[in-house]
């Protein structure tokens, strides 16, 4: 059987018999995340969606990229969530070249993560400007509005920055989604779908950590 063999999923069924208590308070956790708040049931599966391609968990992806068809999201809704995760991931890279720069040049900072340094990001001297250029595009393109709204793409932002920890990208798409009408009930909803897909990663794969463990027993 394979590390993500699809039988693994199985093995799921184990979970509450190992911590019956802790896990049901996981359960718990997950529906209260998931149920009908400031945001849809389906806003919050398309969210899923984008951040379990940002924690890279297959089972996640395939969870609830089922939970959100059937809450009504088309393919083409789920695949601008995808480039929107994308573009966060490759903007946080790309926000962190301040670190990269100030290293290189042996400069000194109070702090790793200034607020000087995203006003100063789009004006750093890189050796590939014509890199820079399409990735600045590239960015741009994912923010616009499509088959999701400019709203939903920034709350997705906010919620795959909280993911891949990114202050840089926190900072700025709060204030674009802010701008674009997100209250703070929404952004918490959308950080907590976050927070749920990251525990959620790790519950599930829990299911390679028995397989693991029934093997080394045999061997």
């Amino acid at each position: 059987m394979g590390f993500y063999a699809i039988e693994n999923i199985q093995l799921m069924k184990r979970f509450p018999e190992l911590a019956p208590d802790l896990y049901q308070s996981y359960i718990a956790f997950s529906k209260a995340v998931l149920s009908e708040g400031h945001l849809t049931r389906k806003e919050k599966e398309i969210i899923a969606v984008a951040v379990s391609h940002a924690t890279e968990c297959p089972y996640c992806i395939d969870f609830h990229t089922k939970k959100a068809k059937k809450a009504g999201a088309s393919l083409e809704e789920l695949f601008e969530a995808v480039m929107v995760a994308a573009a966060i991931e490759a903007g946080g890279a790309y926000a962190h070249r301040t670190q990269m720069h100030r290293a290189y040049d042996g400069k000194l900072a109070e702090s790793f993560y200034s607020s000087d340094d995203l006003a100063n990001i789009n004006t750093l001297q890189d050796l590939s400007p014509e890199i820079q250029q399409t990735a600045r595009a590239f960015f741009s393109k994912a923010s616009e509005e499509g088959k999701l709204t400019a709203k939903l793409k920034q709350l997705i932002g906010v919620a795959v920055a909280h993911t891949s920890e990114c202050p840089y990208c926190i900072a700025a798409h709060t204030a674009e989604a802010k701008n674009e009408g997100c209250s703070k009930e929404e952004l918490a909803e959308a950080v907590m779908t976050a927070a749920l897909l990251r525990s959620g990663g790790a519950v599930t794969h829990a299911v390679n950590m028995l397989q693991s463990y029934e093997q080394s027993s045999e061997e």
